[in-house]
């Protein structure tokens, strides 16, 4: 039987909601908790849950369950850690993305900004060590939440390219997969830097790839939104219909392209969203014109923010957009974004969603 499934990540464990249609939401007890679950990913080809969770005590580490998060399972010594030659130590695990391209590979993003691949599913994960070893790495800079790669992009039928971006450093591509990397951040301002324009430093915050065109890719970086047409090779700017320029998500339709979401926050000074109202962007043109979406959501003295992996979509059709807080609130739309309830509030504050249509025995 199909069910609409959402993990929702919060500094204090992850829940599990349920539905049916979309409409009505069961929200199971937390697990993990008091781990922080900065990722979660759904994997489409097995319907199996990885997490990552953060533990004060024990550090971080990779989970997986292949019963839709009734039981998880971590390898003996872990799921991922530096060799010792690195000389460094896993603070977190940011991003977990299966490769669309690729059967049983699954590629991970960390603190500090390192690239991971696992070929068994994300049971065991490997240093990619080309990007690790890079020249510019000594010189990436820490965001306000860290040193972290936190988009990994695969394209979807060739698994030689691949993007990451991370804050700060910026875009960085491989087209021979994983032996070199390129920076790829033309266009991409840095106003923060004594040159606005550097080949990398960039803090990005957060990248998409459009379902139409696998070559055209949405940014959202530190005050800037950009669109790229040639894979993240040159960027321009798409902000001039939006309310401002800064934020921390960005979210590509599954299934539409030129359609793109995203989540405006007033300034990096003033982490607040504009006019106060709980509004969703939406472009339907690739990012030339961007429209409010608020129905159901609250438009007066509304204070709260969204975390770059704290909006998503799932595959159903038509699509559901789902967004959480960090004051705890969860909010769902099952007509792409047009209109919109809440599942759950008062929950920690939220990290990561990820939603998904499973099948439930």
């Amino acid at each position: 039987m199909s069910q609409h499934l959402l993990a929702i990540g919060t500094v204090k464990g992850l829940f599990l909601a349920h539905s049916p249609d979309r409409r009505s939401w069961q929200l199971t007890e937390p697990k993990f908790l008091m781990n922080a679950v900065y990722a979660v990913a759904v994997d489409p080809r097995n319907q199996r849950l990885l997490v990552s969770a953060t533990s004060e005590h024990w550090g971080p580490s990779v989970f997986s369950s292949d019963d839709l998060g009734r039981t998880w399972q971590e390898p003996t010594g872990g799921s991922l850690s530096f060799p010792a030659e690195a000389g460094a130590a896993l603070e977190r695990v940011w991003q977990l993305t299966p490769s669309p391209s690729e059967p049983g590979v699954v590629w991970a993003g960390s603190q500090p900004s390192a690239l991971w691949r696992s070929e068994d599913g994300g049971a065991h994960f490997s240093l990619v060590h080309s990007l690790w070893e890079h020249p510019h790495r000594p010189l990436w800079g820490a965001g306000y939440g860290g040193q972290a790669i936190h988009t990994v992009l695969p394209h979807p039928t060739d698994p030689a390219r691949l993007l990451v971006a991370m804050s700060t450093g910026g875009v960085y591509r491989t087209e021979d997969g994983g032996r070199s990397w390129e920076p790829s951040n033309a266009g991409v301002k840095a106003y923060f830097l004594p040159d606005p324009w550097p080949e990398f430093g960039q803090c990005v915050h957060k990248v998409a790839r459009d379902s139409g065109d696998p070559d055209r890719l949405y940014l959202q970086n530190h005050h800037g939104v950009y669109r790229s047409d040639d894979d993240g090779r040159t960027w321009n700017s798409i902000a001039d219909t939006l309310p401002t320029d800064f934020g921390f998500t960005m979210l590509a339709h599954p299934g539409r392209g030129g359609v793109a979401y995203n989540w405006p926050i007033t300034a990096d000074a003033e982490r607040m969203p504009p006019g106060r109202a709980c509004r969703v962007y939406r472009t339907e043109d690739a990012g030339r014109t961007w429209s409010p979406l608020t129905a159901g959501l609250p438009q007066e003295q509304y204070f709260d923010v969204v975390l770059r992996d704290a909006m998503c979509a799932d595959d159903a059709e038509p699509a559901g957009v789902y967004f959480g807080t960090r004051n705890g609130e969860v909010y769902a739309s099952a007509d792409e974004g047009d209109s919109w309830s809440l599942v759950a509030g008062h929950l920690p504050s939220v990290l990561c969603v990820r939603a998904a249509v499973v099948e439930e025995a």
